[in-house]
């Protein structure tokens, strides 16, 4: 007979329990610090530096083509239009590309609950119920357990992107990557010495980042930017930007092509699927938060087109309220397949809303308190969390070298964070150690890696000149 584990309440096999990043701490620290050192023979560091497309690389085009698949088909031109921007667009919109470039880079074995779509724009900060801000990664559509390396490589490659998309020196993109991984390397050396639970507890707040802000001018940018986003109310700020109400009657605002109502054949069908799904996600949630989503009343969802990623998979918001003057918005996202799964095996859980809640809760310190899943007639799956509620998005393409550098301290330590709190902290700190040799490799692969992002950018504009992508470019409003 197998064995089993209990894992979420759920029993599950050992060796999917395995997949998951679950270890066994039996090992003294020394021990798994020599695991991690000894690791260096089977994967030597200096290793990663390497990038060079193999013979055999699947042309980027035609996975921007499969990633398409299964999206909703008018989107799908807004999609390609996104990606067209720049070659950080394009990074933003490729993950698939990426994840089939790094399964065929060094690894060591050692899996985490990955991110799968660690660029620096997926961290954000965000409010926790105590209405504390944190700095945390924010988007896990992607997430899976997989080889840490993956999450690390995409984080620090997307800085060079970036850096250039800015009009930055290649120095600051070095300087950039070397900070990341510097960040990522010597907080997981800390992380290794704590308790199971301060590891578990311990987060970035908002607050103390910003104290330990060297430059004053962005100190003090930095402070007035959270006293903002804590003043800005859901009342106030976010329910006349996208909702409107007359008398008893309440109801989102159409602002195509970004927000819109289905309007399509089957209307009434859709709106009855969709009370539907979203009553099986009450099933989802704990009972305390059932009994607060109770005193909402559904009033009206629309499609809502997010991102660049996430373009043209069904995500939508939805609008609630508890009085004339208490609103609730609730986003409701598609859950796919993680791009990760043809490389690192699938998932444990049969709903991928449920993978994507439970990456959250693995990743995160706190997660929203309305994070749950569900799946509609159609097969498709989803998850649902707050739209609004202190979400602090950093203008990235506007950063300066300052401004650059700083945001790749934070990323990297919260980076390592997350993968700290699945995976074991000491054998990745051992593998790491304390001299720069994985930093230094790092950033001349996140060089190679750009220069190879400018060359499928421009694979992806020849295919829209010739008319193999159909291409919708947004008008700036």
């Amino acid at each position: 007979m197998a064995a089993v584990v209990t894992l979420h309440r759920r029993e599950v096999p050992a060796h999917a329990a395995e997949k998951l990043g679950v270890f066994t701490p039996h090992r003294s620290l020394a021990e798994l610090d020599a695991m991690g050192k000894d690791l260096r023979n089977k994967c030597p560091r200096r290793a990663h530096a390497e990038w060079k497309a193999p013979h055999n690389r699947p042309d980027p085009v035609h996975l921007v083509e499969e990633s398409d698949k299964g999206r909703l088909a008018e989107l799908v031109p807004l999609r390609h239009g996104r990606m067209l921007q720049s070659p950080f667009t394009f990074y933003r919109g490729a993950a698939l590309n990426m994840a089939a470039d790094l399964a065929t880079t060094p690894r060591t074995g050692v899996r985490v609950q990955c991110c799968g779509d660690a660029h620096l724009v997926n961290f954000r900060g965000y409010a926790t119920p105590e209405r504390r801000v944190v700095f945390e990664i924010n988007d896990l559509d992607e997430t899976l357990p997989a080889p840490w390396e993956w999450d690390i490589k995409r984080l620090a490659a997307s800085f060079v992107i970036a850096c250039r998309d800015n009009g930055l020196s290649e120095s600051t993109a070095r300087d950039a990557v070397l900070t990341c991984v510097r960040s990522y390397r010597e907080h997981m050396a800390e992380f290794k010495e704590m308790r199971a639970l301060d590891l578990w507890y311990a987060d970035l707040e908002a607050e103390k980042l910003i104290s330990n802000i060297k430059d004053a001018d962005i100190r003090q940018r930095a402070r007035k930017g959270l006293a903002k986003a804590r003043a800005r109310s859901v009342l106030e700020y976010d329910f006349p930007k996208l909702a409107h109400a007359t008398g008893d009657v309440a109801g989102i605002k159409d602002n195509p092509p970004t927000i819109y109502h289905f309007r399509k054949r089957g209307r009434d069908e859709f709106s009855a699927a969709v009370r539907e799904a979203f009553a099986n996600y009450r099933e989802s949630l704990i009972p305390s938060r059932r009994t607060l989503l109770d005193r909402f009343e559904f009033k009206d969802i629309a499609i809502k087109v997010v991102g660049v990623g996430s373009v043209g998979t069904v995500c939508g918001v939805i609008l609630l309220m508890a009085a004339e003057k208490d609103p609730l918005f609730l986003q409701v996202k598609e859950a796919r397949a993680s791009v990760l799964e043809a490389y690192a095996g699938k998932s444990v859980y049969p709903n991928h809303g449920e993978r994507v809640v439970n990456g959250h809760q693995l990743m995160q310190t706190v997660s929203d308190i309305f994070l749950g899943w569900t799946a509609g007639k159609l097969g498709r799956h989803y998850y649902f969390r707050q739209l609004k509620d202190v979400k602090i998005k950093f203008a990235v393409e506007q950063f300066g070298t300052p401004e650059m550098l700083l945001f790749a301290e934070w990323c990297g330590h919260a980076l390592a964070h997350s993968h700290a709190r699945s995976g074991e902290p000491a054998v990745i700190s051992g593998y790491l150690g304390k001299g720069g040799t994985f930093d230094e490799s790092l950033a001349q692969f996140s060089v190679a890696y750009a220069d190879q992002t400018e060359k499928d950018h421009a694979a992806l504009k020849k295919a829209a000149r010739t008319g193999r992508l159909k291409v919708l470019i947004e008008r700036e409003s």
